[in-house]
């Protein structure tokens, strides 16, 4: 009898654990309310505001799904959710990231409140980095979570940059001052990222993150102009399904991924 009153206890406790962790903790994204947020549902998203806020601006926001459809040659079949905090304390509790936007693989967008500072600053452009994330959310509402998780991510990276014209704005380096980068040494293998591998390739150029996106964007862009978008859409497509990237690589292209890299990389270095 002890035993299952210990039993009891320790279940009781994970339950209100669990219930924490997804209404006011870092599972929030699988919350199915959102407690201090002011729903705005619209034509093609559904934003959710925290109290305290001063962004008004949602029909611009909702205005940007039209144009990453058109590139991506895929559709939205539901809307995204949108989470706009104006609190960072909450914002670091509840979610996974201390990034300024990220998506979620379950259809949710959230934007930090510093943000929206640098948007209204003129620091960074919100355009940009919101029809960023939702490229990232529109491979992912075209594909199962499995695929999401074999999805490549330097790949991911690289659409969402390509397909929003995000080199050469911020901190990000343009596709010429990228290649300069590499013919001056600097390089990340696109395969490495997000691996345990990651930290063992030493980028000097400031701000590592940036350049690794913008190298990850001029291969999609050598892709592209290399084999043609046909190409292109069928190996962006085809990952949805296959999850052996370089069979399916060699496939399409004819080619192994690791001699395309080299050919990308000696082209950049002429």
């Amino acid at each position: 009898m002890k035993f299952k009153k210990i039993i009891l206890s320790i279940l009781i406790i994970l339950f209100f654990i669990l219930t924490y962790t997804i209404f006011l903790g870092k599972l929030h994204a699988l919350s199915p309310i959102a407690i201090g947020f002011e729903k705005h549902e619209l034509d093609n998203t559904i934003i959710y505001v925290q109290d305290g806020s001063n962004y008004t601006d949602f029909k611009e926001i909702d205005k940007y799904l039209e144009s990453v459809e058109l590139f991506h040659k895929l559709k939205f079949y539901e809307k995204p959710k949108i989470y706009i905090y104006s609190d960072k304390s909450t914002y670091l509790r509840q979610n996974i990231t201390n990034a300024r936007f990220y998506a979620y693989p379950n259809g949710r967008l959230v934007v930090s409140p510093w943000a929206i500072d640098e948007c209204q600053k003129g620091i960074i452009s919100l355009e940009i980095y919101i029809k960023h994330e939702l490229s990232h959310l529109l491979l992912y509402q075209n594909m199962s979570y499995i695929a999401a998780y074999h999805y490549p991510q330097w790949l991911m990276e690289g659409i969402a940059v390509y397909s929003t014209n995000q080199m050469g704005t911020s901190w990000y380096p343009s596709k010429k001052k990228t290649y300069e980068i590499i013919k001056s040494g600097d390089y990340f293998p696109p395969n490495l990222y997000k691996t345990n591998k990651e930290d063992n390739i030493k980028i000097t150029t400031e701000n590592r993150i940036a350049f690794m996106y913008s190298e990850f964007a001029c291969v999609v862009d050598f892709l592209i102009e290399k084999y043609g978008q046909d190409k292109f859409y069928q190996y962006m497509k085809g990952l949805f399904q296959d999850y052996n990237h370089d069979q399916l690589f060699k496939n399409i292209y004819n080619t192994d991924f690791d001699k395309f890299l080299d050919d990308f990389k000696s082209t950049v270095k002429k």
